[in-house]
Formats: structure tokens, sequence, C-alpha cells
């Protein structure tokens, strides 16, 4: 926990992430990103300079027409003092009903839209994501070799719309610390039941970077360096939030 709480408080620092009385809901997946996340901010909180609350947000997709447990996860929220919050949706039967051969843009739209609104009616201001390092490197080869662009999403965004300040204070932490933090935490985490698990788009690209490191070590990092350097979607140390209207 010591090198997320460090990584994080960088991150958030150099980034200008989080205000005074800031309310922030954390998305919560159920997944080893999220909860690490979650646990950080909740570690952080008790003695970061500035005062802020977290509230954990749950999207169920309701596959299969189900409703996931999420009980470990409340549990560990309740044992915390953590608020926690389980919306239902019907995400997976809308985005298993699009024409389009891929439902994962659809499925991540609509939980965006969810996520935010939200947030919005617990009267939060801003919305933390679980996104990683090598969540931003995976992206930026994903909009380069798929979309034809440079760039990847942004350390920090203020949404005009919603009034809403997006964050992600895990940029600066590797998958594999995340993994180790969670494991000795003992960290409850909920296995995904989307059917698309693990043969996305995102997943090839994983692998392709991960075999790329192996010729160009420390690949990832440099990824990031360049945007910081070169100011790709933010990345430089501006304390600006991008702007999406």
């Amino acid at each position: 926990m010591k090198t997320v709480l460090s990584r994080m408080r960088s991150a958030i620092q150099k980034y200008d992430m989080i205000k005074e009385h800031d309310r922030i809901a954390v998305g919560i997946s159920g997944g080893k990103d999220s909860m690490v996340l979650l646990a950080g901010l909740n570690r952080l909180k008790s003695f970061y300079p500035i005062q802020f609350e977290i509230v954990g947000v749950t999207l169920d997709p309701m596959f299969g027409g189900i409703e996931t447990d999420y009980s470990d996860i409340s549990r560990f929220c309740e044992d915390n003092s953590i608020e926690y919050v389980i919306k239902r949706t019907d995400i997976f039967q809308v985005a298993s009903t699009t024409d389009d051969n891929s439902p994962c843009s659809l499925c991540a739209k609509l939980r965006r839209g969810i996520l935010h609104n939200t947030a919005i009616e617990l009267k939060c201001n801003s919305v933390a994501l679980g996104h990683h390092l090598d969540d931003a490197a995976e992206t930026f080869f994903m909009n380069l070799l798929d979309g034809g662009r440079v760039g990847c999403f942004s350390p920090k965004t203020y949404l005009s719309v919603k009034n809403l300040t997006l964050i992600r204070p895990m940029i600066f932490l590797y998958e594999k610390e995340i993994v180790r933090c969670k494991n000795k935490l003992e960290l409850p985490v909920v296995k995904s039941k989307c059917p698309v698990d693990g043969h996305t788009e995102r997943a090839k690209i994983k692998a392709l970077v991960r075999d790329l490191e192996h010729k160009y070590p420390a690949l990832r990092q440099k990824i990031i360096g360049a945007m910081q350097k070169d100011c790709v979607s933010d990345w430089n140390f501006t304390n600006q939030a991008k702007t999406v209207e």
C-alpha cells in the first residue's frame, strides 16, 4: 500500500486532481483496479492535507438479467466506513441487442453516462476512475493502430455539461503493483461475467504491448514520458483539466 499511496499522491498533486471538500464518486466495477483505487483513496483521505469525501458507486450491468452479487464489496465498505451505492441497470440488455459487431463501445458509453448521472444524484462534483499506467499505454496503441491518431485518455478531464471532473489517480501505477496490493490487502473482487471478457480489442493490444516490451524495455514508461513531454492529451503537468463540452 505504501507504493500505491505514494504514486497516487504524486499523480493527484501533479495534476491537481482533488480540491478542498471535493465529494468523489469512485467507480467500482468490482475488479482489482477499482478496489485498490477505493482502498487507496480511503486510506489517503485519512492523512491528506486536503479534506475530501468518497462514495463507492457500482453499476450492475445485469448480465443475463441476473443481479450480480456484490455482498463482499458491501461488507468491505461497511467495515471501512465507506458510503457505497449499487445501481442495477439494463446496460447488458441494451448493449447486447445492438447491430454493431462489437457491443463494447456502446457498453462503455452507457456506463459512462449512468455513472456521471449517478454521481450528480449523489451530490458528487468529481468521479475517480481506476485506469493505471498499463491502461494508458494500451489506449495509446489502440488509438494509433485502430483509430489512426495519437492520443490517450487525460489524467484529469472537466465535463462542462455535467459540471463534473473526472480524475485517474492511479496513472503512475503499473498493473503488477496493483495486483500485489490487492493480494496483500486481500481485497474482495467480483469476477466479470461479461461474455467477451478477455477477448476484446484491448486484450489483443495488451498482449502486443507485452510482446513489444521484451524487445524494447520500459516501453510503457517511455510512452507515458513522451506524452508528458509533447503534451499529448494533456499529460504534461499544467494543473489544468481538459474540458469536454
